[in-house]
């Protein structure tokens, strides 16, 4: 279902409706703003709201969006009220299932909080450094390439290349990858990260040095090496993503172990037909 009035009725009110300022001074989530019927709706629903805009709409300034917001707020109250009634069957699972899934994620979204902490990145870090440190040197190359698609196109490049054009400029020029805009320069990989073909051309060449024609499944390569190095612990700048992404699924893991541990859970679905999944007539009133 398509949330309307998250988007098209807010753009369409704004700019076209104006509210008196509230004139508390010391409003708080529970000042009132509008009542429809018996209902309230204070401030900290706007700033919810606000909170759940798309990224346009955040940059509006207060002043105009405010307004908007409220009437909003009131237009959906009073839809919700005046449909409550009327939800068929699909539309009150899918109810269900939002709100199951909205407090779910706030649920975990807190509990990781609590589990995934700068000190536990930290101590992570230092467990892949000292990890990283005990295993065998590895080599990282830094190395360019120059792709086009056919051995007729590749045997134009090594040409231009023998005759002393500059590596990257023929790069810009005529390779088809994304790196052409850097002169080919594919940055620092280690071993492992790049097809075969292309690694082993990698490995045979001294930094400077250009390979001949390379064929891979993306096409015909020449490489340069333009450097290689022992690869050294990465500062955490550069894997903190990493490390709180492993943290967040194993925090995420354990999170679900303990509330099944402590839980009632009976999974029935054994005997249950899967190709029903796809029946959506069962969910007609």
């Amino acid at each position: 279902m398509p949330s309307f009035f998250r988007s098209a009725a807010l753009a369409i009110l704004i700019g076209g409706v104006s509210l008196p300022a509230i004139t508390e001074t010391r409003a708080d989530a529970d000042t009132v703003l509008a009542r429809v019927g018996e209902t309230e709706i204070t401030l900290g629903h706007a700033i919810a709201l606000r909170g759940q805009l798309p990224p346009q709409f955040q940059q509006i300034p207060p002043e105009t969006l405010f307004p908007a917001i409220v009437e909003q707020l009131i237009d959906q109250e009073l839809l919700r009220q005046s449909g409550t009634d009327e939800l068929g069957r699909r539309d009150r699972l899918m109810l269900d299932n939002e709100v199951r899934n909205f407090i779910s994620n706030a649920a975990m979204t807190a509990a990781l909080a609590d589990l995934v902490t700068e000190e536990a990145i930290a101590s992570a870090y230092e467990a892949f450094a000292a990890e990283f440190a005990e295993g065998e040197p590895e080599t990282e190359y830094n190395a360019a390439h120059i792709l086009v698609e056919t051995e007729e196109e590749i045997a134009a490049v090594v040409a231009r290349l023998e005759a002393g054009e500059d590596f990257a400029d023929v790069a810009r020029e005529v390779s088809r990858d994304g790196s052409a805009a850097q002169g080919g320069d594919l940055g620092w990989f280690g071993a492992g990260v790049m097809i075969a073909p292309f690694e082993q051309a990698v490995m045979a060449l001294e930094p400077g040095q250009v390979s001949g024609p390379v064929q891979t499944r993306f096409g015909w390569h020449v490489v340069r090496l333009i450097d290689s190095r022992v690869a050294s612990v990465p500062p955490l700048e550069e894997v903190r993503e990493q490390l709180l992404s492993e943290l967040q699924q194993e925090a995420a893991q354990a999170v679900m172990a303990e509330l099944r541990a402590g839980t009632d859970v009976e999974n029935l679905s054994d005997g249950v037909d899967p190709a029903l999944l796809g029946d959506a007539t069962l969910l007609d009133d």
